[in-house]
């Protein structure tokens, strides 16, 4: 089957094919069908999303179309990330130990319900966000709706899943270290990490890696919610200090693309068959220009976790994510400040890099989707060795720089599962990288293939 796109859909509930309230009971009993195979949810919000639904078909009978000039999103559903606050479901945040925050809507979420969207429920992560899976004690992993027996990915992997699944129109993710884009590639969808800032992250994250952004099954559906879900909070300072890169009037931009170690020789072939739909854009291979900033980024992430959870929460604790946390806690304040240093280093390497090209190309993630329960592939599988996310080598380096990055369905392997390819522009450059994302969405068509339908068969 193909799935429309939000836009498609939002067309026709304001044609009158299609009521709200008709759209939203067809989305929950998707999720009833189909979501105990996947696992994208960790709560649905039935009874609320079907007020909201009502509340919605009862404005659209009193203005028609015009019920959609102030509520752009009018009728479209959203899931939100459990790391998200949300008012009318709790925030377990994927994990055992208590949530103490106030239930009520981060700014985002309320931002887009202002615009209209109905939350349907919250999707499934690992413990706090910690790895690039959803594994947890909370519950079930997702599975990957391509391949059941694969993982969708993280730590966003349950909003992802639902959005190739049909499970929800469009969805809200957060990004540490490629917790949007790896699911986003694993699963065939769009993923978006946005400039650092330019949606408010609240409470903010002490590591300041974190970006929250949209999930959606296509270019033009992950701009819109962009769009609604951006701009300052007095809750996150840092969303007061976003710039915008200037415009590039060039018609044929200077790309760079790179090729990360330990990509899969499937990985690499879908990557090759689709470089020329970079059309009149300078395509140029380039080795990496950084080096590696894994051990910065451990050290960032665990000392953050560390920081956050006592001995007394150790029963609790996801057993992967207390190893990090147990490694957070021998850091030193020198190590650290070098680990400021290497991130300032990088940034400032990155800047020289942009002074020649304008966007950075190349997959998403080099590797096929593992299997649920795991946190990477078999040689990262093991937390204490701290190799949880250096299978990602593509996604990271872009959150200790604050770089929009985007990843776009490419196609698919021939054990059909899908490769996605990163677009990274300069700080500030989203409108950029959603151009050029655009373009090859267009020409690949990807979210036209059909999606297999999840089933029992396969999963293991």
């Amino acid at each position: 089957m193909t799935l429309p796109d939000a836009h498609e859909t939002r067309e026709r509930l304001r044609g009158g094919e299609l009521s709200v309230t008709e759209h939203v009971e067809a989305t929950l009993a998707a999720i009833e069908r189909l979501d105990p195979v996947l696992g994208a949810y960790v709560s649905v919000a039935g009874d609320s999303a079907l007020d909201a639904a009502a509340s919605a078909d009862e404005l659209v009978r009193r203005l028609g179309r015009d019920a959609w000039l102030a509520r752009p999103l009018l009728g479209l559903t959203l899931s939100v990330k459990d790391l998200v606050q949300t008012a009318c479901l709790p925030t377990a945040r994927g994990s055992l130990l208590e949530n103490r925050r106030p239930r009520v809507d981060a700014p985002a979420v309320a931002r887009l319900r202002e615009a209209g969207a109905i939350v349907v429920g919250k999707t499934t992560t690992s413990e706090y966000g910690w790895s690039a899976s959803t594994a947890s004690r909370v519950a079930e992993p997702t599975r990957n709706p391509w391949a059941p027996d694969r993982s969708a990915g993280g730590s966003s992997g349950g909003a992802a899943a639902a959005v190739a699944a049909g499970l929800c129109d469009l969805a809200l993710g957060t990004d540490g270290a490629g917790s949007i884009r790896i699911p986003a590639a694993f699963c065939g969808v769009v993923g978006y990490k946005p400039s650092f800032g330019r949606v408010p992250y609240v409470p903010p994250c002490a590591d300041r890696l974190a970006h929250l952004g949209p999930l959606a099954r296509s270019v033009r559906d992950a701009k819109e919610v962009l769009r609604y879900a951006s701009g300052p909070h007095r809750g996150d300072p840092d969303s007061w200090l976003v710039r915008r890169a200037p415009r590039r009037h060039r018609t044929s931009l200077r790309i760079a693309w790179l090729e990360f170690p330990g990509t899969a020789p499937e990985v690499r072939r879908v990557c090759e068959s689709v470089l020329p739909v970079f059309g009149d854009h300078r395509l140029e291979q380039a080795d990496v220009p950084f080096e590696d900033p894994y051990p910065a980024l451990v050290d960032v992430l665990a000392a953050n976790e560390a920081a956050g959870t006592g001995p007394e929460d150790e029963q609790w604790c996801d057993p992967g994510r207390l190893e990090v946390v147990r490694y957070g806690r021998t850091l030193s304040g020198t190590d650290l400040v070098r680990a400021a240093d290497a991130q300032l280093a990088l940034r400032a390497r990155i800047s020289t890099v942009f002074e020649h090209h304008d966007l950075l190309a190349m997959a998403t993630v080099p590797i096929e989707p593992f299997h649920p329960y795991a946190v990477g592939p078999s040689w990262a599988a093991r937390p204490a060795d701290l190799q949880w996310l250096a299978w990602a080598p593509a996604a990271y380096p872009f959150n200790l720089t604050g770089q929009p990055a985007v990843s776009v369905p490419a196609g698919l392997t021939p054990a059909g599962l899908p490769v996605g390819i990163q677009l990274v522009g300069p700080p500030g450059g989203d409108e950029l990288v959603f151009g050029v994302a655009a373009t090859i969405e267009a020409a690949l068509a990807f979210h036209r293939y059909p999606l297999p339908v999840p089933t029992d068969e396969g999963v293991k």
